[in-house]
Parts: structure tokens; sequence; C-alpha cells
């Protein structure tokens, strides 16, 4: 099986500078769809005017954000500035809502400073016109943790309305197996799989049945370090849009919002500063129409620009990967 995976490309200097000069946008520069369908943006999710530039009059009925948690994406900024900066694209989210939208936010809580930067966050939305609405816990089947401590295999999730947006109830692939909460209808006594709508549960607030991405999934987009799996947001599409209305992300990464809103016939309006991310998910875009592939299983999305050098991987207990009798080549950035 062909293994040609990427390092974590926010921090491989050497394959940044050789894909940079191949990706379509620079900064403040907009990739339209030749399809009319969806936007790509390499911009400042805090500048109105480059937000201003990529929407235009356009309104969006559904913003699912993912923006990078302070101690993973850049260099550690003080909890103040971080805030601060999740004020600003907030803001001009919220701005760009419709008069009846919803906000999803993923945003981790480090169990080792204070569960930051989430509670600041939280308490800075109370600013905001929005309304909170639930907080969502999806689990992973793979975390980090030690002898001393439980192991830490969440996610979290904030969902925040404005007006009162369509909901769409969900189902899960996990059989209902709850029998039980006994009523009578009609003069007969059911119970709750007689009354069910569907033979499968309906997903809560807690999230057990979404797979994390890892390199071996064939939606798996190497080089990306916090790839959502498409299974979480295709869930969160659904739920709360129609087909044919505007999903917006200014944080595109892998391009998984972008992905299924192309395949549940939504339109997608996004942006990553980053124009390495911005290239990323117009390619694998292109690669879904072109072929039916969610990702690059084993691979990566600048395979005609690297050439096959091979760097093997394993997956560690953590989630992370390790060398594995590698070779020199371009993967390398030690």
């Amino acid at each position: 099986m062909k293994k040609n995976p990427l390092p974590r490309l926010d921090k491989a200097d050497i394959i940044r500078e050789k894909v940079l000069p191949h990706c379509r946008l620079r900064a403040g520069q907009i990739w339209t769809d030749p399809k009319g369908k969806h936007k790509v943006g390499c911009i400042d999710a805090t500048d109105p005017d480059q937000v201003a530039a990529l929407l235009g009059s356009c309104t969006t009925s559904l913003a699912i954000q993912d923006p990078p948690y302070n101690l993973v994406a850049f260099d550690e900024q003080p909890l103040r500035e971080y805030i601060q900066w999740c004020r600003q694209w907030v803001h001009l989210t919220i701005r760009c809502l419709s008069d009846h939208a919803s906000l999803y936010v993923w945003l981790g809580a480090d169990q080792d400073s204070g569960f930051q930067p989430l509670p600041d966050f939280m308490l800075m939305m109370r600013e905001m016109d929005v309304r909170p609405r639930s907080f969502i816990t999806m689990r992973n089947q793979r975390g980090y943790g030690t002898q001393h401590n439980w192991m830490a295999i969440r996610q979290e999730l904030l969902y925040y309305v404005k007006g009162k947006p369509l909901f769409t109830v969900q189902y899960t692939d996990i059989p209902k197996i709850l029998r039980g909460y006994y009523k009578e209808v009609n003069g007969r006594i059911t119970e709750n799989m007689e009354r069910s709508k569907s033979e499968n549960i309906r997903p809560g607030n807690v999230w057990v049945d979404v797979q994390q991405v890892f390199y071996r999934m064939e939606e798996n987009v190497s080089g990306c370090y916090a790839q959502k799996p498409l299974k979480a947001i295709d869930r969160i599409v659904l739920a709360s849009s129609r087909p044919g209305e505007t999903v917006l992300d200014f944080f595109a990464h892998s391009g998984t919002t972008l992905l299924s809103c192309e395949r549940h016939e939504r339109r997608c309006i996004t942006a990553d500063v980053d124009p390495i991310y911005c290239e990323i998910s117009i390619r694998r875009l292109e690669r879904f129409r072109s072929c039916g592939k969610l990702g690059w299983q084993n691979g990566n999305p600048f395979e005609d620009l690297l050439g096959s050098s091979c760097l093997i991987v394993e997956e560690e207990g953590n989630g992370s990967i390790r060398r594995k009798n590698e070779q020199r080549s371009l993967f390398e950035t030690e």
C-alpha cells in the first residue's frame, strides 16, 4: 500500500517553500468555483474589508467555525489577546448571519491550563447577539493521558442561535436498544421502541458514534493538524441548513465544511489565512468531483508537486504519529 503522508504543514518549512508557489491564492484573493457554487478566500477572518469582499451582500443561515485553539496552530498568546482575537471574528461572523441562523464553534479546553480558552470564550459570547443553545461533546476513539489523570478523549462544540433557525432532527447509525418509558396511546400501553420514528437513536449533545480522522481513513488529509470528521460536519449541515442555503466557515483548514456542502447541495463560503490550506480545500473539492474520493488515504494533496518519496509512519497510542523505517526525502524537515 502506498504510504506518502506529510508532516504538519504549519511547521514543515521546507515543504511549505515547495508548495507555496503553486497555491492559487495569495493574501486577500478569492477563488470562485467554476460551477458557480462555492467560494474560498485567503483572508484574515478579523479584517472587515476582506470579509466583506468575500461575502458581498450574501447572508448565511449557518456558520461552522473551527478556530485555532491558541496552543496548537500558532505561538501561544496571552489568553486575553486570544479572546480579543476571537471577539473580532465572532462579531464579523454574526454580522454575516441572517435573522434566523445557527452558529457552531469548535473550541478546546486545556485541562492543564484552567480548561482555557473555553471558559473565557463562553463568557465573551455573552456579549454577542446570539443565544446559547447547546454544549456538545464529541468523544474521540483515541486520546492522551497519564497514569495520574483521566484519558482526554473529548472535543467541545458550542451551539448558538440567532432568531429561530431551522433544526432538523438527525438519527445516528447506532441501533435503538433502549426499551421502557411506557405510555398510554389510544387506550393501549406502548413503550418507546413502538413510538419511535426510527430504528436508530437520535444524537444528543454527547456524540459517541463519530470516528476521529486518522491516516488509514479515506477522508484523511495529511499535513492538517486539526481535521474534523466529515460525519460530524455533515450532521451539523443537515440539521441546521436547507439545500441551496449558504454555509460560512472562516477556518477552512482541510476543507471539510466545503466538502460537506458539496455533498449535500449547500453553497459554502470558506476561508483560511494560510494559502496552503486554501489550496488543500480547493484540491479536496476537485478530487471529490473528479473521482469521488473524500481525501488522500495514505497519500497527500501535493503528490503531483512533491513526487512519490515515502515517509512511513505508524500511530502512537495518543493519536499522534511517529516515524518508522523512514527514507530521506522532501518530507524530512530536520
